[in-house]
């Protein structure tokens, strides 16, 4: 059969179509193989315990040293105090005990900000909930890539069907940086305030629950009035988040 020009472009530009489609699903494929095939596997953080100092003994049992690579004080989920947790929930994903690992309305919030952001010239942000901060800070890398937040993502989901929301939550709070010489909550408190966690008042939780945004910026000699700023922001939303019996409150108890 014979076809006439109209009808040979128009069979020409569909298989030119198709051909193309075929290329992108090929380069695709091949591209999805490429980012997966080194993918994390979740169930390792089921028995892991973020690194802490090695300490050395007099032999009469005097400390005379710590070693170590990150300053972290380990502090297990079940001796954190309450309004600690409440604070850095506030602040960072309040959605936690909801959500299973990717906040799709609070990502869509962070795109609707950023496009706010971009025009002020401010910092972006995330959108990435606590359990993918998680996975990034023990399983990933930094990199700003499609395919990192692609593989955090990924993760996030998984490390929620293997691990407690109190596991989570304990793992984030002993592994991330809060700038100061500080791993973890722990060190924390006692660097910025010399104190143990279960001593620290309200103000000084708010203050900690504000620097995972930027720890480097809230030095606490150089950048006084700034973290005073930061920690009344954080302690006012804590406070509109958890209402007024948060004082006295724990988070929800985490399914195992």
């Amino acid at each position: 059969m014979t076809l006439n020009p109209p009808e040979r472009w128009v069979a020409t530009a569909g298989v030119a179509v198709l051909s193309a489609i075929a290329v992108a699903g090929f380069c695709a494929a091949i591209w999805a193989a490429w980012l997966f095939h080194d993918m994390p596997d979740a169930t390792d953080l089921a028995d892991y315990h973020p690194p802490t100092a090695t300490r050395a003994y007099a032999w009469d049992g005097t400390l005379i040293g710590e070693f170590s690579r990150e300053r972290r004080i380990f502090v297990p989920y079940d001796n954190m105090p309450p309004k600690l947790a409440l604070a850095f929930l506030a602040a960072e994903d309040h959605n936690f005990f909801k959500h299973g690992g990717v906040d799709i309305n609070g990502l869509g919030r962070a795109m609707a900000k950023n496009v706010v952001n971009a025009v002020q010239g401010r910092r972006f942000e995330g959108g990435s909930t606590i359990t993918q901060q998680v996975a990034k800070n023990v399983l990933l890398t930094n990199d700003q890539t499609i395919g990192r937040k692609l593989k955090e993502a990924i993760l996030a989901r998984r490390l929620e069907r293997v691990l407690s929301k109190s596991r989570i939550l304990e793992l984030y709070l002993n592994e991330i940086w809060l700038g100061y010489r500080s791993y973890g909550v722990g060190a924390a408190a006692y660097n910025y305030f010399g104190k143990s966690i279960s001593d620290l008042d309200l103000a000084e939780c708010a203050y900690l629950a504000s620097l995972p945004k930027g720890p480097d910026n809230y030095h606490p000699i150089a950048a006084r009035p700034r973290r005073w700023r930061a920690a009344t922001g954080c302690s006012s939303r804590w406070r509109r988040w958890a209402g007024p019996a948060a004082p006295r409150s724990r988070p929800p108890s985490a399914r195992t």
